[in-house]
């Protein structure tokens, strides 16, 4: 099954929490605090693969969460730092932020991309030792590992793109010129999937030729099959328009030149400035008057034209030459550039790292924060220092202002993730 378009959501590794630990050794007295930093969590690495040729792995596991560092531990032992996930994709798989539609990474190079960074581990209690703070009792925790719902989206890395409405011998012309053996048929949407081929014309000159599902009048609305495939001809540096000069399906191959170039202009203004060689296939079933008129409509349009029988290898040297001559002049396949986040983003990115809300029941004050969960586990209540810390994150973030504003007073109950305290001015 051919799979060219999915739907993920990817988590990194959060970060070890920081320990919390003194010194213990016969005959030393007040040994210190020696609580060691935790590691760092895994990424989330994404590698193009030339062994794969669709997303279709990526419709059964939807979910990718990459390893935790491990915590810090005594005698200022550092946490093991986790060891990242690589996901392999085929090579042209386009990454993008499926909430904003922000290109992430374009998988064409062998390079490989991290697209979500694991979380850094927390401080040990080593870390926060001075002369007026001999013995801290707390430690901090790892930081959350970046995560994300993105949509994989295949485009075909293709030098050529063969297009036309079905049955215009598009198969028979790739099946021709190179070693690809696609389905044909006479009948309707006999090529249900994108075809590569290589076309090699000697040692020193060859290119990629696609082709692509047959479209139909409306196929850039969801129309026919060919719509599903249209972004696979987005990469192509040159489209060859396969025509049927004979008419043999009881089409004008005139109204359909017009019709699909419409549908490509429909879908991507790219796709519509893209050079076009066309091509009349088919020349062995027409006539001369047929030729003729088809050649002469085309010519007034300025583009190049070449007739031919794909199905006895008629003129398909000649248009494989004039092919390659015409990617000479062109540029590299499109490569698209990551896109980094808008200001609003950046913004919205940042606030999200310290919401919290705040709900009141029966006169005591609920506080949720996933953010504050992990510091909660690493302060020692019993310890003045730590307490301190503790008021210090409360304050800074902005939930103590939120609860004075809500009207508390001192001896009312606050509680967060089940542990419960009397607030004090």
């Amino acid at each position: 099954m051919f799979v060219d378009k999915a739907r993920i959501k990817i988590k990194a590794g959060d970060g070890g929490d920081g320990a919390v630990s003194f010194h213990r050794e016969k005959y030393v007295a007040a040994g210190g605090p020696d609580g060691g930093d935790g590691g760092n969590g895994g990424n989330i690495i994404f590698q193009a693969d030339d062994n794969l040729s669709s997303l279709i792995d990526f419709r059964y596991n939807r979910k990718y969460v990459a390893p935790n560092g491990e915590n810090g531990r005594g005698k200022r032992c550092t946490g093991k730092s986790a060891e990242d996930l690589i996901i392999h994709v085929p090579r042209g798989t386009l990454i993008k932020d499926a909430r904003t539609e922000r290109i992430m990474a374009d998988m064409s190079d062998d390079a490989p991309h991290i697209l979500a960074k694991g979380g850094k581990g927390g401080k040990g209690n080593a870390n926060f030792a001075t002369s007026t703070r001999q013995i801290p009792r707390f430690a901090k925790p790892g930081f959350p590992g970046e995560s994300f719902e993105i949509t994989l989206e295949l485009k075909l890395l293709a030098d050529v793109g063969l297009v036309g409405f079905p049955n215009v011998g598009k198969s028979t012309l790739i099946s021709v010129v190179s070693a690809a053996k696609p389905k044909i048929a006479n009948y309707p949407f006999t090529t249900l999937t994108p075809v590569l081929g290589v076309v090699r014309l000697d040692e020193e000159r060859s290119f990629v030729m696609a082709d692509i599902p047959g479209l139909i009048e409306g196929a850039s609305e969801g129309v026919g099959l060919g719509h599903e495939f249209l972004r696979h001809v987005e990469r192509c540096r040159l489209i060859l328009h396969v025509l049927d000069v004979s008419g043999s399906e009881g089409r004008d191959p005139q109204s359909d030149f017009e019709k699909i170039n419409q549908e490509l202009a429909n879908f991507s203004e790219t796709l519509a400035d893209c050079p076009q060689i066309i091509v009349a296939n088919k020349a062995d079933l027409a006539t001369e008057e047929q030729i003729s008129s088809l050649k002469q409509y085309i010519q007034s349009k300025n583009l190049p034209f070449y007739l031919i029988s794909a199905a006895a290898s008629s003129g398909t040297k000649e248009l494989m030459n004039a092919v390659s001559e015409a990617l000479s002049k062109l540029p590299p396949v499109k490569i698209y550039t990551p896109q980094p986040l808008t200001p609003e983003e950046q913004i919205e990115q940042f606030s999200s790292r310290q919401k919290f809300e705040i709900e009141v029941q029966d006169g005591i004050y609920y506080i949720s924060a996933p953010w504050l969960e992990p510091i909660l586990r690493t302060v020692n209540m019993e310890d003045y220092s730590s307490l301190q810390y503790f008021q210090r994150v409360l304050r800074s973030s902005g939930i103590i202002d939120k609860l004075e504003e809500l009207g508390i007073e001192e001896g009312d109950t606050v509680n967060i993730f089940g542990f419960e305290f009397d607030y004090i001015r």
